[in-house]
């Protein structure tokens, strides 16, 4: 049959693959290889590199920290921190035993302050009176000031609560709380008087602190603090 032998013949050659489709069909495929290894090694490449990077910037910003490491706690702050701020630091804070209670009312309100360290004849501690003494064992008993000796209302150096100078803000704070008083005496190593803190100075030196923190974040946060062990 022609007509069949004519349809047999159109498919042969349909389905015969030339060389140049098969060296066409061979390069495609092997570009598609190239083009796939040379995107897994890109992608090694920048994983690589990124990497690299996170790298350098956590040895940039561990290099800083151990420059710019700031401590901020309030127990690395001491009662002398307190006290060379403390309206104490610049009056004379001492009084005599044997004044009268009416000469310390006079000198408390002069100076503005809530408490003052009583001294012996010899000039040593002896004790500490408050504007509480003069409330609570004078004016509450109708007694007149100008008659009482400080010595009679004041608190004896036996049961006095002291701290030293080097003393943490935290420690003296704790000092207070537990006895229910407002003020300390500070005593150097020697025993000697040395300045005395209050519970306001104490407050002061722990807001001081807290503002400097927030200081310190502040500039951190536009870019230039440090780091810090809270």
């Amino acid at each position: 049959d022609i007509n069949s032998s004519k349809k047999n013949t159109s498919l042969c050659c349909h389905n015969i693959i030339t060389p140049s489709k098969r060296r066409t069909t061979t390069t495609t495929i092997m570009l598609s290889a190239c083009a796939s290894s040379i995107t897994r090694a890109s992608a090694r490449t920048l994983s690589q590199h990124r990497l690299q990077a996170s790298a350098a910037v956590s040895s940039h910003f561990a290099a800083t920290t151990s420059k710019r490491t700031v401590t901020s706690k309030v127990g690395d702050r001491t009662a002398e921190h307190a006290w060379n701020k403390s309206c104490y630091s610049g009056m004379d804070y001492t009084i005599s035993e044997d004044a009268t209670v009416f000469e310390m009312v006079e000198k408390l309100a002069a100076y503005d302050v809530g408490c003052l360290v009583t001294k012996d004849e010899k000039g040593n501690l002896s004790g500490v009176v408050s504007e509480r003494d003069y409330v609570t064992k004078v004016a509450l008993l109708g007694d007149s000031s100008e008659d009482i000796p400080v010595k009679k209302i004041s608190t004896k150096a036996a049961n006095l609560v002291m701290a030293r100078p080097y003393d943490t803000v935290d420690a003296c704070m704790d000092k207070m709380l537990s006895r229910d008083i407002r003020h300390l005496p500070l005593i150097d190593d020697m025993g000697q008087v040395v300045g005395i803190i209050s519970i306001k100075d104490l407050i002061k030196e722990c807001l001081d602190e807290k503002e400097h923190t927030l200081n310190q974040l502040a500039s951190f946060a536009v870019g230039e603090g440090g780091h810090f062990v809270m």
